[in-house]
């Protein structure tokens, strides 16, 4: 399991680095219990015990468990933006490429860590968190077609930000899907399928990219 911690930090003081580790481990050791017995299996308590605190010590840094879905979103969010800066020479630097790119990426960090991944989108959707928190995955795709319709790659007659929705619909249904399925060879289809559904958006269901109208 990753134990990548919600936030880092490069400049503290010894006190505020000490804080900064009893977080941390309030955070890896959540995810470790989640992984192993469920979201809402998990007591507040159980957390402080494994993270070796006061179960007051987890309302210093958290002030509820689901806080904890936050600070996982937000890891998950800085993961993503990092990667799409990095240079990757398998991918091409055109717009659909990137698409694909952010596509991969996301079902990579999902099928890396299936095991926090399932209990804590279950427990982000039951929360609400799809309709209350920003779409932060719908503006990165946005930013990447703004790009594309800038440079003459993509249509310009067509809303960034429509499709940067579409596009996020696209990988949470193929993300709920996924997380359903308790086959015993899961982890490819993920990122098969939200690849096949790019390609099916790129191309259109149009035989011989013929017009509803039948002209061509």
């Amino acid at each position: 399991m990753s134990t990548h911690p919600p936030e880092t930090t490069t400049s503290l003081s010894r006190r505020e680095r000490n804080k900064q580790k009893v977080r941390e481990r309030l955070y890896t050791n959540a995810l470790t219990l989640f992984a192993e017995q469920g979201y809402d299996n998990t007591t507040i308590d159980e957390i402080a015990e494994r993270a070796d605190v006061a179960r007051g010590t987890f309302f210093n840094y958290f002030q509820r468990k689901e806080d904890l879905i936050s600070a996982w979103g937000e890891y998950r969010r800085r993961t993503l933006e990092e990667a799409m800066t990095e240079h990757d020479p398998l991918w091409g630097t055109d717009t659909v490429s990137r698409l694909r790119r952010c596509m991969a990426i996301l079902a990579k960090m999902n099928m890396d860590e299936r095991h926090v991944a399932v209990p804590l989108l279950n427990a982000w959707v039951k929360a609400g968190r799809p309709l209350s928190e920003t779409p932060y995955v719908a503006q990165i795709f946005t930013s990447i077609i703004e790009a594309g319709q800038e440079e003459g790659s993509l249509s310009s007659e067509v809303s960034a930000r429509h499709a940067g929705y579409v596009l996020r619909d696209v990988y949470l249904g193929a993300l709920y899907r996924w997380s359903g399925d308790t086959g015993a060879d899961v982890s490819p289809s993920l990122g098969g399928e939200l690849q096949s559904t790019l390609t099916l958006l790129f191309d259109g269901l149009s035989a011989g990219n013929r017009r509803a109208d039948g002209t061509s």
